[in-house]
């Protein structure tokens, strides 16, 4: 559907206001379900104010996805919460939540309030309604007080992304005789939730809302008065009189009987007789006669509607083919007399809900002794075959087949998704990993032979990531952490193991697992990971917690036989008086203390004590925490691309990198937490500045370039699926809601769905957004094949095949960023590389009408110093690309209203536009001036006869090898290389071996001794380059000099300014490298490097020697083979070891091949 701008009255996208979102009144607002909450208390405080009723709302619970947000989002408006006697208590865990909700409903003797009522309100995700299930039992038994009323939000993780098992709470709010809703969006949030209110509060029971992730995580338009609804109260009759709800007092459990019978009783007859009366449910059509009908709630009828629509069946068609559809508001109890009149007239019903049949089972039970009863199916048809999935998520795509078979040839299915070609699985996956700079990635490592249990938290992503040295063999639910060794010990052969424990685990529950391992009496050491934060939901402060020091005395004072903490900053501690039985340790010695404890009998305790690194970053941000003075620079040239400093930090921001010289790795100073475990790295490339400015009061500095004028696009809303592809942490979440938010100020009805969860921790994320002219279209979901835009933010995830089955070969433009960037296996493995870029494009090219591609993080650091700005060119190009319709100015006045680097983004918006509209405006990065080989070399170079690309790599690599040595090497050099063009000419045109030829000995010939790296390290450029990346200070080199390391020196020494007139007079010395009289070259690794340079040279002549089609192929991978001898010391032996036996077997196999 279409209309033209002028057709539609849109507000004014300056007249609006974020905060509008929580006004009561506050007009049409976006909101997500989480959002929506909030709304929903301030107005169920003003419903109550405007009728003359003071009731105040309390509210506790725990954070977990998808409501992990919510106790967060209360806290960001203190204002409001105060205005609206809204008090927030986040519960150390959810059962004392309920219990402490419970509280607000129970009188005391002569207790003189100071409010009319309290609204209790208690929230957590599915698991936490587990827990607290005997709290709640006991409290909706009892009864809420008439004045105040309990609301239960319980958020449901279908699909367990964020989670340890897939939950639905259905069966479980069932079992405990709590009457739920469920709604479908935002607005039904606060609608659900102002009925529910009501309900308890006529009720006496407690009520629940379910919100699952699809509504927690969506966002939709909201233009509701919500002021003006009036619930029915209807007259009750029990035992053929009038009842009305009283709180009984309950003083001792002999009552129990008694407050039982209320509740199966007159309170349920209520709660029954509310939901018949007050019309929550939605049947369509309402009055037409019809023969098929199709009931569910939430998200599940919503994935019906979208999956008749898919499948070219529409509302009207549906009506013309005798089928009724009802959404029911609260799907226990169903009303009776509503599904009787649904049912009436209907030869057979479809039930669709997620998991448990509860529906289902009540209208059997409902219409059982109805005489014209229809045939009811939902998770099993007719003849027992399964026919509504009972896993997963309920999404449109798989109710494709239940509605077909349903229905017949009841209605014309006039279009069908055509299956795409199968896409094969990549073989790179991005999958969540630890953010950079997390404590986790040092805490979690065990000693070699020792094995670890995990647990609930950020930790556990140890067990998702190709790293062994973990050694993760499970987990458990929360609370539970350890208490599984418990049931092993006596049958195991291991007499030890180490769990893990996140600090808010262990104030939650965990802390009681602890106790039961001391009873038990068994060999366990607890890891408590102290980084004061529970970051998977939000960074919120683990409620309850004690200060290290007090920790310490509780568990010794408990039993635990010895502590020791390890700390990033031990110094803290110099003036803390810590217990007797417990010590603290820097963290470098992590593994020491580990082994240390696992021979000490019973429980031991290790705290790992380092703050959370995101929460730390977003403290700096706020300047709640100084930012620390130093940041760390590689030096390209140095460094060999080993990976070593990978493996030491497991960091996402030492990221690889492809060079002229092969892979090197680099530090991302835009997503660096300054954790410094990089620097373990056994490699002299770490260059460290201090007192250097932040990267962010860097680019405040910059002047934002001015994009060039392009023309303005006539724009009309017309409907239009945006799908969003990219890394978590990056900012996605963020450009979905300055999509979202411009849509609706030019007239569109939004809806779409933040696809996170534990993917935000550098996983995979996506975002779909819905712009809607035709608001029947109910899902937030953007079905496959059904993409007009994608914006492809990362490639990798991007062409993953269930992202990229978004497209539609008739419909879909692409705006792909072609920027590589790595992940977490990568920056670990180093022998993993990104996949080919062109093949990624093409998965999304073979699905799509258009794709427009280019390196949006090479572009955005060009023009604004900065990463953080490449999201918006993506978005600019799609503008002008034709395929976001919003206006310009739309989209501008949204980013202004985020209010975050606003003239940046908006440059960064605009140089989007001109990518498309003016690729030729686009600066364009200087080549730097490379230098060229002396004349001697040239001459070599001109008679060798080398040409084609083993020339140009030849030439460069001459002319370093004079820098690095002389004219002699690099004539000498220029002969093999020479050799081996020779060689393959009388083969072929081919030049793959003489390329790897004349990469390689290059490689193995300018090993990097001391002379070298002081000439790198203190070159000009070098230091002009460290400078320009981290701005200026005091630079200092960071080297574990192998003499050094010889006597002893355990770790890297810093060298200052004093040092670098050394380092310089060092790098002269170059003349006497190889010589008797070099001082370093009698060393192990020299004699090893000088080793593998005649042995190359050798091998080489061997291969050009008889070089033919038959051999051709296995000599250029043996020519390559020296790539792989990569690190310093004690990391380049171990390869060149694995070097020497490949290159054994290799040439064994080759000579099997020329015989």
């Amino acid at each position: 559907m279409t209309v033209a701008m002028h057709d539609r009255a849109a507000p004014d996208p300056a007249a609006y206001r974020l905060e509008d979102r929580y006004e009561v009144g506050g007009g049409r607002s976006l909101l997500t379900g989480v959002q929506a909450i909030a709304r929903a208390l301030i107005e169920l405080r003003a419903r109550d104010a405007a009728r003359g009723r003071d009731v105040a709302v309390f509210v506790s619970g725990y954070q977990g996805s998808p409501l992990g947000g919510l106790d967060s989002l209360l806290e960001s408006i203190p204002r409001l919460r105060e205005n609206h006697r809204i008090h927030l208590t986040p519960g150390v865990n959810e059962e004392l939540a309920a219990t402490s909700v419970w509280g607000t409903q129970l009188p005391l003797p002569d207790d003189k309030r100071t409010v009319d009522g309290v609204v209790g309100v208690w929230y957590g995700k599915g698991p936490g309604l587990d827990r607290a299930s005997d709290a709640i039992r006991h409290a909706n038994m009892y009864g809420t007080d008439p004045g105040g009323g309990v609301v239960a939000f319980v958020g449901d993780d279908p699909s367990s992304k964020s989670s340890t098992l897939p939950y639905a709470s259905d069966a479980t709010l069932a079992a405990l005789n709590m009457p739920f809703f469920t709604p479908r969006n935002a607005e039904e949030v606060i609608l659900h939730t102002l009925a529910a209110v009501e309900l308890s509060r006529f009720s006496g029971c407690w009520v629940g809302v379910k919100v699952l992730s699809d509504v927690a995580d969506g966002m939709w338009t909201v233009a509701r008065d919500f002021q003006s609804l009036e619930f029915e109260r209807p007259l009750v009759e029990w035992e053929g009189r009038p009842w009305t709800y009283a709180q009984r007092p309950v003083r001792t459990p002999s009552e129990s009987l008694r407050v039982e019978s209320d509740l199966v009783g007159p309170r349920w007859a209520a709660a029954e007789s509310f939901l018949a009366a007050n019309d929550l449910d939605t049947v369509r059509p309402a009055t037409a006669p019809a023969v098929l009908g199709i009931m569910g709630s939430g998200t599940a009828i919503d994935a019906a509607v979208q999956a008749f629509r898919d499948l070219g069946v529409d509302h009207e068609a549906l009506s013309r083919g005798g089928i009724r559809l009802m959404d029911v508001a609260a799907p226990y109890p169903l009303a009776r007399e509503r599904v009787a009149a649904f049912a009436d007239g209907l030869e057979k019903i479809l039930v669709v809900e997620e998991k448990s049949p509860v529906i289902e089972r009540q209208i059997k039970d409902l219409l059982y002794a109805h005489p014209d009863r229809p045939a009811i199916v939902g998770k099993r048809d007719e003849s027992g075959a399964v026919l509504v999935p009972a896993d997963g998520e309920l999404v449109a795509e798989r109710l494709y087949g239940p509605v077909r078979r349903f229905v017949g040839d009841r209605v014309q299915f006039t279009s069908r998704p055509a299956r795409r070609v199968t896409l094969d699985l990549l073989s790179v996956q991005r999958t969540p990993y630890f953010c950079s700079g997390c404590p986790h990635n040092t805490s979690t490592v065990v000693p070699d032979g020792s094995v670890a249990g995990g647990g609930i938290g950020c930790h556990t992503l140890a067990s998702v990531s190709s790293r062994q040295d973990s050694a993760i063999t499970g987990w458990t639910q929360m609370g539970g952490e350890g208490a599984q060794w418990i049931g092993q010990a006596a049958w195991s052969s291991h007499r030890h193991i180490f769990q893990n424990v996140g600090d808010g685990t262990f104030f939650h529950s965990g802390q009681l697992a602890v106790q039961a391992a001391i009873a038990a009496g068994v060999n366990i050491t607890y890891k408590v990971l102290y980084n004061s934060a529970v970051a998977m939901t939000g960074a919120q402060d683990p409620q309850a917690a004690l200060p290290v020091p007090a920790l310490s005395r509780k568990l010794l004072a408990e039993g635990v036989t010895r502590i020791v903490v390890c700390a990033d900053e031990p110094e803290r501690y110099r003036r803390i008086r810590m217990p007797r039985g417990s010590v603290v340790w820097p963290r470098e010695r992590l593994d020491e203390a580990q082994r240390l404890l696992r021979d000490v009998e019973g429980v031991t305790v290790l705290v790992y004590d380092q703050q959370c690194a995101a929460n730390a970053r977003r403290m700096r941000k706020r300047g709640k925490l100084e930012p620390r003075p130093t940041r760390v620079v590689i030096n390209p040239e140095v460094c060999e691309g080993c990976g070593d400093c990978g493996v030491k930090s497991n960091c996402l921001s030492v990221q690889p990198v492809e060079t002229e010289l092969g892979r090197k790795t680099s530090i991302e100073q835009t997503s660096c937490n300054s954790d410094y475990s990089c620097l373990r790295g056994d490699c002299p490339s770490f260059v460290t500045v201090t007192d250097a400015p932040t990267p962010t009061k860097r680019r405040s500095k910059r002047t934002v370039p001015t994009a060039p004028k392009v023309p303005d696009l006539d724009v009309e809303l017309t409907d239009s699926n945006v799908f969003m592809a990219g890394i978590g942490g990056t900012g996605i979440v963020t450009v979905s809601q300055v999509i979202a938010t411009a849509a609706m100020s030019a007239g569109y009805e939004v809806r779409g769905l933040d696809q996170t969860g534990l993917s935000q921790k550098a996983g995979p994320v996506v975002s779909h957004l819905r712009l809607v002219v035709d608001a029947d279209a109910p899902a937030n979901r953007v079905s496959e094949q059904a993409a007009d835009l994608y914006l492809a933010f990362d490639l990798l995830v991007a062409a993953d095949a269930k992202n990229a089955a978004r497209t539609g070969t008739e419909k879909t433009t692409v705006i792909a960023s072609t920027s590589a960037t790595p992940t977490g296996d990568m920056v670990a493995d180093a022998s993993i590389t990104y996949p080919d870029t062109d093949l990624l494009l093409e998965r999304l090219r073979g699905g799509s009408k258009r794709v427009v591609d280019f390196d949006a993080l090479a572009l955005a650091e060009g023009l604004f110093g900065s990463i953080q700005t490449a999201n918006l060119l993506l978005v600019g190009a799609a503008y002008q690309a034709g395929s976001l319709p919003i206006p310009a100015q739309a989209i501008e006045a949204a980013i202004t209203l985020n209010g975050v680097a606003v003239d940046t983004n908006i440059a960064a918006f605009r140089w989007g536009r001109a990518i498309v509209a003016d690729p030729g405006s686009l600066p364009t990065r200087a080549e730097t001036a490379k230098k060229a080989p002396s004349s001697r070399t040239q001459e070599a170079l001109a008679a060798s006869g080398i040409g084609g690309e083993t020339l140009r790599i030849t030439t460069d690599r001459a002319a370093r090898l004079e820098s690095y040595q002389g004219t002699a090497l690099a004539r000498s050099y220029v002969g093999v290389v020479a050799r081996a063009w020779s060689a393959e000419r009388a083969v072929g045109v081919a030049t793959a071996f003489s390329e790897q030829v004349a990469r390689n000995f290059y490689k193995l010939a300018a090993y990097k001794d001391e002379y070298e790296v002081a000439r790198l390290l203190t070159a000009p450029d070098a230091l002009a380059a460290v400078h320009a990346e981290a701005g200026p200070g005091k630079l200092r080199f960071n080297l574990h000099p192998p003499t050094l390391r010889a006597l002893g020196l355990g770790k890297k020494i810093q060298l200052g300014p004093w040092f670098h007139p050394v380092m310089r007079l060092l790098a002269t010395l170059k003349f006497v490298r190889g010589h008797w009289f070099d001082p370093f070259g009698h060393t192990a690794v020299r004699r090893l490097e000088r080793r593998l340079v005649s042995e190359y040279a050798a091998v080489v002549q061997e291969l050009t020697t008889s070089l033919s089609p038959t051999t051709y192929e296995i000599s250029t991978r043996i020519a390559a083979l020296p790539d792989t001898v990569r690190g310093y010391e004690d990391v380049k032996v171990k390869n060149a070891e694995a070097y020497e036996f490949e290159l054994r077997a290799l040439r064994a196999e080759r000579q099997g091949l020329a015989s």
